[in-house]
């Protein structure tokens, strides 16, 4: 008997939004408490996003998508008390961490602001003179809607730069996990056009998106950035409780196929320890362009 072909559903955008919010309310807490990983991991592309972004003493940066704002942290750093971040998210739980660790860190020069990215037409802010956007650009339903939004915050001549992940097999600390929930719970390979991790992972698909929203100038660089712990069950444990659109792809399963599914994930993230350490591949885009 011939299988039947399983149709993906069509996307609805405003419920994918809907699920993302209650995701990052949820998992805000964890985001923050995993705040000096987030550091290590992904610090040094961060510093480039901000060289290219062209952010320095006195800059005036918009922060898309800012989650717990450990990249808006490092970019108030830089601009000094001269200078001023506006961190932005659709998410006000994981905001909430963001003011409260810019206050932490003695930072009197952090806002934040709730928005969604595709809608900032509604922001009145005076021109910036950049804006970035740390692995946001890719959940975005609507990329283009937010890239012509970032450009539009921007003064003539400022900069945008933001950071995405690469192709999925240049990132199997985050790709094996998705694939095998994948397959146990019998879904769809995403379609194209759709928010999702990797939707961008492709220099030249993400340069066109740029171009497209009217960017100049514009370049994109890979940047390695492994995952470093101490075993693959704190790798394991590190996205159990702060990617919560994992737990929403095995949402269809009971209890015990949930179970062996994050069994399966911690074996074959075993693959990536070596020494008593752990490495999971990861590599980052970084793209830049000019109002």
């Amino acid at each position: 008997m011939q299988q039947a072909h399983q149709t993906a559903p069509a996307f609805d955008a405003e419920r994918y939004k809907q699920t993302t919010l209650a995701q990052w309310n949820q998992a805000a807490e964890a985001w923050d408490r995993w705040g000096e990983l987030l550091g290590r991991w992904l610090g040094p592309a961060t510093e480039r996003m901000l060289d290219l972004a062209g952010i320095g003493a006195g800059s005036r940066v918009l922060d898309v998508a800012a989650g717990a704002g450990e990249q808006s942290i490092t970019a108030a750093r830089r601009v000094g008390p001269e200078g001023h971040v506006l961190a932005t998210d659709i998410s006000p739980v994981i905001l909430d961490y963001a003011a409260r660790s810019a206050r932490l860190n003695g930072l009197d020069n952090v806002d934040t602001r709730v928005i969604d990215g595709e809608h900032l037409d509604e922001l009145e802010a005076a021109p910036f003179d950049a804006v970035i956007s740390r692995v946001g650009l890719i959940y975005f339903p609507d990329q283009q809607r937010a890239l012509r939004g970032m450009r539009s915050r921007l003064r003539k001549g400022g900069r945008i730069a933001a950071m995405v992940y690469s192709e999925a097999e240049n990132n199997g600390f985050f790709s094996i996990p998705v694939s095998i929930i994948r397959r146990r719970a019998h879904l769809p390979p995403p379609q194209p056009g759709q928010p999702g991790p990797f939707s961008l992972g492709k220099p030249e698909i993400l340069a066109e998106a740029l171009e497209q929203a009217g960017f100049r100038e514009v370049r994109v660089e890979r940047i390695a950035a492994p995952v470093r712990l101490g075993s693959a069950a704190e790798c394991l444990q590190f996205e159990q409780e702060s990617f919560g659109a994992l737990h929403q792809m095995l949402g269809g399963l009971e209890d015990a196929e949930q179970d062996a599914a994050w069994e399966e994930i911690e074996q074959a993230l075993e693959q990536f320890e070596h020494d008593g350490q752990f490495e999971g591949p990861c590599e980052m885009l970084v793209a830049s362009g000019v109002h």
